[in-house]
């Protein structure tokens, strides 16, 4: 039976000890299980964030332990991989996170595991799929942190840009979570006004919008140049799908969802804007894109859907 509130992390690098160390400061969760090979760092970790717990929102019981901690918890959630090197991309990652995916992901399942599975390694949409393929679950109860991170960085920059608020920012990122991510703009918000009539009012040049989306782009290759990682942004907004999923939320995040045919592919996963709730991913929104965001999005998919057909589907026979 699984406990109420009960999140296991495999991994216990930058990434994954950054959503555990969110986890005191925004409460939410009542039992974390670190797992990692490398044990005694786990451990270490875990003693860190326990003595915390004093001044923690709540009470949390945190702990290391093994694969059979699976079992009853409701949510694993899986950051474990070797991390992106300075000019290498996402994609560059992909065999050898493949294998520790598919490792990992049978050990979790071998332990009776009946939850929902959260994905962060990269490149994520891949391993999403590899995941999904591997556990057996059901597609709604697997899930990449997708674009969610780029969608934050997004709304960061145009809150910046328009001085208003990040909560009345209302655009996303959809796509693979690296270079063939694209901006719908012609359905991006600023509360009910729509960008771009906005943006025409205030004399804004357009032009603008594509150095903020290069910005996006290349956030992540700016940040591991400077100090060889990414993790606080994603960390955070880890915490925020567990949330989502956990309080049953039914809100509406940019994940790595599985298509069939919402958006004209099928069998893969991808970044698109879907309700989250108690049971993983309750529905995919359907934004009715134009002629060129179809088209960049058909070219992100078939970017993912080459790399999975020639690296993934080698390593999960």
């Amino acid at each position: 039976m699984k406990k109420d509130r009960k999140v296991v992390l495999v991994g216990t690098g930058f990434v994954g000890m950054s959503m555990a160390y969110s986890f005191l400061t925004t409460g939410g969760v009542d039992e974390l299980v670190l797992i990692d090979v490398d044990k005694e760092k786990a451990l270490g970790e875990a003693m860190d964030l326990q003595h915390g717990l004093p001044y923690a929102r709540n009470k949390i019981i945190i702990k290391t332990g093994d694969y059979e901690e699976c079992n009853d918890a409701e949510i694993v959630v899986i950051t474990a991989g070797t991390a992106q090197k300075p000019g290498q991309s996402r994609l560059d990652m992909t065999s050898v996170n493949a294998k520790i995916i598919k490792s990992i992901t049978e050990s979790v399942m071998n332990s009776g595991f009946d939850g929902i599975l959260v994905i962060a390694s990269n490149p994520v949409d891949i391993m999403t799929y590899v995941a999904w393929k591997v556990s057996g679950l059901v597609k709604e109860r697997v899930i990449g942190s997708g674009t969610i991170l780029d969608t934050a960085r997004l709304r960061y920059l145009m809150s910046e840009y328009l001085s208003i608020s990040t909560n009345n920012i209302h655009a996303y990122i959809m796509g693979e979570h690296g270079d063939s991510s694209f901006v719908p703009w012609t359905h991006a918000y600023v509360g009910s006004k729509c960008l771009l009539e906005l943006l025409d009012e205030k004399g804004k040049d357009l032009n603008d919008l594509n150095d903020i989306y290069h910005q996006v782009q290349q956030a992540a290759y700016e940040i591991i140049n400077r100090k060889k990682a990414t993790f606080y942004g994603i960390g955070l907004a880890l915490n925020r799908l567990v949330q989502a999923i956990l309080n049953d939320e039914h809100t509406i995040l940019t994940v790595s969802a599985y298509q069939d045919g919402e958006y004209g592919w099928n069998d893969m996963y991808i970044g698109v804007p879907a309700i989250v709730g108690h049971n993983g991913i309750e529905s995919i929104v359907k934004i009715p894109l134009n002629e060129v965001d179809q088209g960049k999005f058909d070219a992100s998919a078939k970017t993912l859907k080459d790399i999975k057909e020639e690296v993934v589907n080698v390593n999960l026979k």
